[in-house]
């Protein structure tokens, strides 16, 4: 994820063949064990084989409130893995702009979804839903995955980000989730929580 990648530019599986892209070492935290977890690891796998290692995936046993401390415990293990980041959802977490807030503070990269994670699957398909709580954007995702997949939604299936990419467009994905966090901005919506619905996950 080199900084052309955080720009919206991460080149798509077929271009890996051409030429080895510039990536760092990452170390990326989450406190949920499916959905989160499952993503970051296919995207991961979609690397060539010699690039995977550079990320480093671990879920964290503590509560989101304390994701930012436990992931600087974690990376602190492993310095090589010189980019951490924290992975997590807006969902009904009250402390969600403070979180955000102290992992900026600290050096470490916010990879946050408002309201849940699926926002950011949304965009994949080439529209972000005005989803306004996590329930809805689970519902109104899980509808739209079956409709462009044909197959069922779930939280769970180690798949979604290779069936992600086989049915939507990833780099349109990247593009739209910047255009919007970029216009909140603009807007001067600049506070997290009230950026809905938006994410960073694409960064």
């Amino acid at each position: 994820m080199s900084k052309a990648e955080r720009k919206g530019c991460r080149k798509r599986r077929e271009s890996f063949n051409k030429r080895v892209p510039d990536l760092g070492y990452y170390f990326i935290a989450t406190d949920t064990k499916e959905t989160e977890e499952n993503y970051m690891y296919g995207l991961r796998d979609s690397l060539p084989k010699e690039l995977r290692g550079r990320i480093v995936i671990k879920v964290l046993k503590t509560k989101t409130g304390k994701l930012v401390e436990a992931c600087k415990e974690q990376a602190a293990m492993e310095p090589q893995y010189g980019e951490p980041w924290i992975v997590f959802d807006r969902d009904k977490v009250e402390s969600f702009d403070r979180i955000i807030e102290t992992a900026k503070r600290e050096g470490i990269n916010a990879g946050w979804s408002n309201p849940c994670i699926e926002i950011w699957f949304d965009s994949y398909f080439g529209k972000i839903h005005s989803y306004q709580n996590s329930v809805a954007c689970c519902k109104g995702f899980a509808s739209t995955f079956e409709r462009k997949t044909g197959q069922a939604y779930k939280k769970s299936s180690d798949q979604i980000y290779d069936l992600l990419n086989r049915y939507g467009d990833e780099a349109a994905a990247i593009k739209m989730s910047e255009e919007r966090l970029q216009g909140y901005i603009k807007d001067g919506v600049i506070t997290p929580s009230k950026m809905c619905p938006c994410t960073t996950v694409h960064r």
